[in-house]
């Protein structure tokens, strides 16, 4: 059904017209590529000389992500401009949504990218989603910790911008423990959230047109290391039909709540009872989607395009199991711990693409660190079993434990 609140509907736009991205990373090398393969010429907004996007893009605008003049270029040169991180500043989006379509909006971005925000967001449409954040209070100050209720601890200090693979984050069990990781913060507004029994991870993509037509991708289960990231399994394993149905159904409420338009990932925890906690959110697509670019119908970042382009949203369709492996720095060196002046060499890409239903994609970075997200991997089989076998055999390849 469309959203009676669009009683005026903007023409889509068709290819070959510019579509702009705020952001030169991978994600917006992986949306450049899709919107080009629909047909589209992509500008993209960034200011380092040398970007993965920056590589694909028929134009590098060389410009701070508030530089008017930047801005104004892409403006005047794209029929719709998007962003690949959340952390672009939403006044940017604001001024060129005063000339240009632009999904999503600074609205949608400015709650994601302020914890305090997106839980307040997300207690305040709780009545629609049917999921409540983790308990939770604001520290701003010295008597913050010392009002915090001992129902809180142990828990987990946040801070409240910025905060991204698990930076910015440190587990607490104690008031003291809050006093010195505030301190080690500088003393910035900062979230403490209730460590709760986690029974595993799941996110949820969604996206939402400017019709106010929504989808919703099959759930994938997450597992992180180091704060980071390590693999998607979608379907995920553990993921109950029940629990998958209200993630789904509380994302599709969050995204028409929030009034989006794009592609958005809500992450959610499942406990150890079964119960369903509302975590976090990204206004763009996500790393955890992107076992889409190979095992569904419409990927993400096609998604996106069509989602920015007011064109009708895609079939999400999932045609085959995968499991999806983040490829970071690490693997380029000897050994699991960083040593000084140790050398790269290049991994043994030839075995792993060997490997049945192996899918490699690198983001064009001649700066393999240690950390630092480099590609990923993507294993799609006729079963679940079979693509994690693959995938356990390209750890076993790369150096990384299963």
């Amino acid at each position: 059904m469309t959203d009676p609140k669009y009683t005026s509907i903007l023409p889509a736009a068709n290819p070959p017209a510019w579509l702009g991205v705020m952001g030169g990373g991978q994600l917006g090398r992986m949306f450049a590529q899709a919107a080009q393969a629909m047909g589209y010429q992509v500008a993209v907004l960034e200011p380092a000389d040398a970007c993965p996007a920056g590589q694909v893009a028929q134009r590098l605008v060389n410009a701070g992500y508030s530089d008017a003049a930047g801005l104004d270029a892409l403006a005047a040169q794209c029929a719709a401009v998007t962003t690949e991180f959340e952390n672009v500043p939403a006044d940017s989006l604001s001024r060129l949504a005063q000339s240009v379509f632009v999904a999503p909006n600074a609205h949608g971005v400015s709650v994601a990218q302020d914890r305090i925000a997106e839980k307040s967001f997300f207690v305040g449409c709780a009545d629609k989603s049917g999921v409540m954040p983790a308990p939770h209070k604001v520290i701003a100050s010295q008597e913050d910790i010392d009002a915090i209720d001992d129902k809180l601890l142990p828990g987990i200090l946040k801070t409240v911008r910025m905060g991204y693979d698990g930076k910015g984050q440190v587990r607490v069990t104690s008031r003291a423990d809050v006093q010195a990781a505030f301190e080690s913060m500088g003393k910035v507004t900062c979230l403490l959230e209730k460590m709760l029994p986690l029974a595993y991870e799941v996110s949820v993509l969604t996206a939402r047109g400017h019709d106010g037509e929504s989808v919703v991708y099959p759930i994938a289960e997450n597992v992180h290391r180091d704060g980071i990231l390590f693999t998607t399994t979608v379907p995920g394993p553990n993921v109950s039909d029940e629990s998958a149905l209200k993630a789904q159904q509380a994302a599709q409420a969050i995204v028409a709540e929030l009034g989006y338009v794009g592609v958005l990932c809500i992450e959610f925890f499942v406990l150890t009872d079964g119960s369903l906690v509302v975590n976090e959110m990204a206004p763009r697509p996500h790393n955890s989607g992107h076992y889409t670019m190979d095992a569904c119908v419409t990927s993400q970042f096609a998604q996106q395009v069509r989602a920015m382009a007011r064109l009708p949203l895609g079939d999400v369709r999932q045609h085959s199991p995968a499991v999806m492996l983040n490829i970071l720095g690490d693997v380029w060196f000897e050994g699991d711990s960083a040593v000084e002046g140790e050398t790269a060499r290049e991994p043994a890409w030839d075995q792993v693409l060997a490997l049945p239903g192996a899918n490699l994609h690198l983001y064009g970075k001649d700066d393999p660190r240690r950390a630092r997200k480099m590609g990923h991997l993507t294993f799609i089989a006729p079963t679940l079993a079979q693509a994690q076998q693959q995938l356990n055999a390209a750890c076993v390849i790369l150096g990384i434990a299963p």
